[in-house]
Order: structure tokens, then C-alpha cells, then sequence
């Protein structure tokens, strides 16, 4: 992690140096990538989830991303599912969010169940390791498997690759930097899979809007309050900043409250 914290500034030192955005230096493909609304948590119960997700209604994105699992209570996730089906009507896209809290038998017979609410796609099902269990689970249900966002590097995604079952995967990029992730998002177009990056919205619109096969990016706005100039999301898109390097200073008074004493 603190070598991709390296790879994202050394780019963005390179990108400020042409005086381009990266998406640009890298090869424009597109400005505006749409956005789905993340951090409905489990832990606010059904009522909360569904809150946050018709805020995320109301601010014009197009999908949002609840969570199952880790609560001993299956019957209880399959109801959560189907409330928030209702709530948001039929317009909406669902993700969901496992965490890898199921075995692979587990997340077959709960993705058959939910899968009459029109979800849009089953993430992280099983541990991140259990690679024949992501199998398992994408070859039984007709839901698309998505994963990735635990994993270090191309290297650690090769299996999804080796066994192209998984239509979307989501790197993050502090698992790998900006240089791996762009080889990632080539090795998955190699093989017609597309990319929806783990987090860090204000960095992956980058890489992006500059790769054919970017599909979603993912918002909780955690860090509008770190810069002095945010990326926004306006109707549920983003679009891709023109400043140079990947466009990001954070506030002066972050930095004051984050200064490390050197004395």
C-alpha cells in the first residue's frame, strides 16, 4: 500500500510536469463515467440502508450498493433485499455487498433467492482466497460475481483470468497503484471484462475515462472534505477534472491537522 501511495504521486508529479490530466497523458476515451451510491451499511438495519439509498435516489445517482451478511440472519438479508427493491423502484440499479461473509454453498442458495428483486450484481461472495468458490457461485446463479477489491496487484487477480467467470472486477488502487491498475484494466479488456475500481472516486476517474472498459465508479463521499477542489457528482456522473496530474490538493488545514512533529 505504501508503494502504490508512491506509483499515484510519482504520476501525478509526471502528469503536472506535461501539464495534463492523467486521463489525458494515458489516452482520453471519455469525460463523464456514471457513479453508484456505496456505504448503505449493515449496520444501520433495513431502515437505515434504505434511508441512505433514497438520498442517493434523490441526488440523481443510479444505483446504489447495500450490504448482506455478517449478521446470522439470512432470512432477514433476503427481506432487506426486497424492501429495498420496493423502495426504490424499478429504475434503480442494487448492488450488493457480501464482504465475503458467505461459504459458496451458502451464496448460491441466497443469490437464488434474491435474485427475483433484479440485482445488479453479488459482491465479494467468499473469502477472497476461495477462487473455486467464486467459480462455484458465478457458474450456478444467473446474478454477475464481482470481486477483486482484496486483492494485491494483477498478480493476485491472474486466477480471474485464468478462469474468466467474473464479468466485473473492482482493483484497488491502493493494492497496486495507478501502474498496475492500468495493466489490470488491459489484461481484463483482453479477456471482455470490464472495471468498477475499488473506492477513491477522485482517483480512479483517472484511469477511467481513459480505458474502454470502465463501467461504474464507486461514491461514499468519504473524502469531499480533504480537497480543495472535489471531483462532484452532478446526476449521478462524474466527470473527469482537466487539472494537471490527477487534479487532487488537499484543504491547508487538513495538512496542518495531519503534520507529523519532527522534533
Amino acid at each position: 500500500m505504501a508503494m502504490s501511495a508512491l506509483d499515484i504521486a510519482l504520476w501525478d508529479a509526471i502528469g503536472k510536469r506535461a501539464g495534463l490530466p492523467l486521463h489525458r497523458l494515458w489516452g482520453h476515451v471519455r469525460s463523464q463515467m456514471p457513479v453508484y451510491g456505496s456505504g448503505c451499511f449493515r449496520g444501520s438495519g433495513g431502515d437505515g440502508m434504505i434511508a441512505k439509498a433514497l438520498y442517493y435516489k434523490a441526488q440523481g445517482y443510479r444505483a446504489i450498493k447495500m450490504q448482506v451478511a455478517h449478521t446470522d440472519n439470512l432470512r432477514g438479508d433476503v427481506d432487506n433485499v426486497r424492501r429495498m427493491r420496493e423502495a426504490l423502484g424499478p429504475d434503480v440499479d442494487i448492488m450488493i455487498d457480501v464482504n465475503q461473509g458467505w461459504t459458496a454453498d451458502v451464496a448460491i442458495q441466497m443469490g437464488r433467492k434474491i435474485e427475483p428483486y433484479d440485482v445488479y450484481w453479488l459482491e465479494e461472495p467468499v473469502p477472497a482466497d476461495d477462487f473455486k468458490g467464486y467459480l462455484r457461485v458465478a457458474e450456478a446463479l444467473p446474478i454477475r460475481i464481482v470481486g477483486g477489491e482484496t486483492h494485491f496487484t494483477r498478480f493476485d487477480l491472474r486466477p480471474f483470468f485464468e478462469h474468466p467467470r467474473i464479468p466485473i472486477l473492482q482493483p484497488d488502487p491502493m493494492r497496486g497503484g495507478f501502474t498496475d491498475l492500468r495493466k489490470t484494466a488491459v489484461l481484463a479488456d483482453t479477456w471482455g471484462i470490464t472495471i468498477a475500481p475499488h473506492l477513491f472516486p477522485e482517483l480512479n476517474v483517472q484511469l477511467l475515462a481513459s480505458i474502454p472498459n470502465g463501467v461504474w465508479i464507486e461514491d461514499m463521499g468519504l473524502s469531499n472534505d480533504l480537497f480543495v477542489d472535489p471531483v462532484p457528482v452532478v446526476n449521478g456522473m462524474v466527470t473527469a477534472p482537466e487539472r494537471p496530474g490527477h487534479g487532487l490538493a488537499f484543504r491547508p488545514e487538513i495538512l496542518r491537522e495531519c503534520r507529523i512533529p519532527t522534533d
